[in-house]
């Protein structure tokens, strides 16, 4: 007779035992995300001249740049620093999020989850 349904060796409770665990995996995943939404991360370049603050939504929050950093002949160098600092803290946000993302998923990396 064949089987209609389901995984060989899987009851009904079995099922339902499953389908709650992925439910307070989705909960936990959901609430970590909101957790980490909430953070921001901090990173410098330059020696400390610029400064910058992303949040966990990975926007830009808050740029700093102090005045000696501003050199009208090397302009080229400030934005360089920029461009440093917003990408080492959207690197952290990223770090992050795939750190606290893998003790729920056990390290399993399944495309578009997070």
């Amino acid at each position: 007779m064949a089987r209609h349904g389901g995984f060989p060796g899987m009851g009904m409770g079995n099922m339902q035992q499953l389908q709650r665990q992925m439910q307070k995996l989705q909960q936990q995943m959901a609430d970590t995300q909101e957790q980490l939404e909430a953070r921001s991360y901090e990173a410098t370049s330059g020696g400390g001249m610029v400064t910058a603050t992303v949040s966990g939504k990975k926007q830009l929050v808050s740029l700093t740049v102090k005045p000696e950093a501003v050199d009208p002949e090397d302009v080229e160098m400030l934005q360089d620093m920029i461009v440093a600092a917003v990408n080492e803290a959207l690197r952290q946000a990223d770090e992050a999020t795939e750190k606290e993302m893998g003790k729920l998923t056990g390290g399993l990396n399944v495309p578009g989850l997070f």
